[in-house]
């Protein structure tokens, strides 16, 4: 089923509005649930893999994947999955590969599918670290509002006793350098990609074993969710990934990748000709239902979540073009 936004005067809506409609969306691409398990990606990395498509109650809000660096100091932890009982389960999967206990959780960025789970990670020892400018997005009305859909629509895996938290440490990134540090011996490197996908992206290299942990800055398989993201800046921060030459390259959705480009270069086409056509329209003064309707999206029909995410990205690009256009 398409999801409809409504036909609205786009060029006097707020951010907010935009980012409201996604609230509205029913539960889609309804896939069976998976297992969660390791998936080994070198000497030290390990990830679990979510389902394709969007989350839902048949596949227990396991869309997204989550990775773990075990070392000898204990483990470190890079996104939460999509619910407390995810976590759990990812806790009983990092047990099956090692006796050492989690130490550190970093979160990629604040979207729900990414965090949910931190109520389960969290204990004595434990650490959380997030970009700083998560704060705005994790004390927003919309990360509020979220969950209440959530809880509606992936009851009993997101209920009335799972809490949202923010980080430990919140990380300031000085004229957008990385962030480089050691965690049980191994360097790894923490990358600010923020104002692409979300305000407070961050990509960890794990640099010993040359793998790039992405988060959700190219999808594996589906198509990006774009929402109210920059795409300009997204698509600048694409070219961020091929200096670092990683050996593996585990993206926020979908199947980890010794050879990313194909991924990333779905992504790319599909940012450029959101702006392409949204842009066009946005300079002609074409309104968004007309401009969309009048769209080719065949290129992109066949991608797994475009009856889901299409319309909505194509809604936020027509937005971002406008702003773009006024010079805001």
């Amino acid at each position: 089923m398409t999801v409809l936004a409504p036909a609205i005067p786009t060029s006097r809506l707020a951010r907010g509005l935009a980012l409201s409609l996604l609230l509205a969306l029913p539960a889609a691409g309804r896939v069976a649930a998976q297992e969660l398990k390791p998936i080994r990606a070198s000497e030290h990395v390990y990830y679990v893999q979510g389902a394709p498509g969007m989350a839902t109650r048949e596949n227990r809000a396991f869309n997204s994947n989550a990775a773990f660096v075990v070392t000898p100091e204990g483990v470190l932890v890079f996104d939460a999955l999509g619910s407390p009982a995810l976590a759990q389960e990812l806790k009983r999967a990092i047990a099956t590969v090692t006796r050492q206990p989690v130490r550190r959780v970093i979160v990629s960025h604040f979207h729900a599918d990414h965090f949910y789970g931190l109520q389960s990670l969290q204990g004595d020892g434990v650490e959380i670290w997030a970009h700083g400018a998560g704060r705005g997005t994790f004390g927003s009305e919309f990360t509020a509002s979220r969950l209440e859909q959530r809880r509606r629509d992936l009851a009993p895996y997101v209920n009335e006793q799972t809490r949202l938290l923010g980080a430990d440490r919140w990380l300031e990134f000085k004229g957008g350098e990385p962030i480089a540090f050691t965690f049980g011996g191994m360097k790894m490197r923490l990358i600010d990609v923020s104002g692409a996908h979300s305000p407070e992206d961050i990509m960890l290299f794990v640099e010993d074993d040359g793998v790039l942990l992405a988060g959700d800055l190219y999808f594996s398989g589906r198509l990006p969710f774009v929402g109210q993201a920059d795409t300009k800046a997204w698509l600048s921060a694409l070219d961020r990934i091929e200096p670092l030459a990683p050996k593996m390259v585990i993206p926020g959705h979908g199947v980890a990748s010794r050879n990313p480009q194909p991924d990333i270069e779905l992504t790319r086409r599909y940012l450029l000709y959101l702006r392409e056509t949204m842009g066009a329209a946005v300079r002609d003064l074409v309104p968004f239902e007309e401009a969309y309707k009048a769209t080719d999206w065949l290129p992109f029909y066949d991608v797994p979540a475009f009856e889901v995410a299409n319309r909505i990205n194509a809604y936020g690009a027509y937005l971002q073009m406008e702003r773009e256009l006024l010079g805001r």
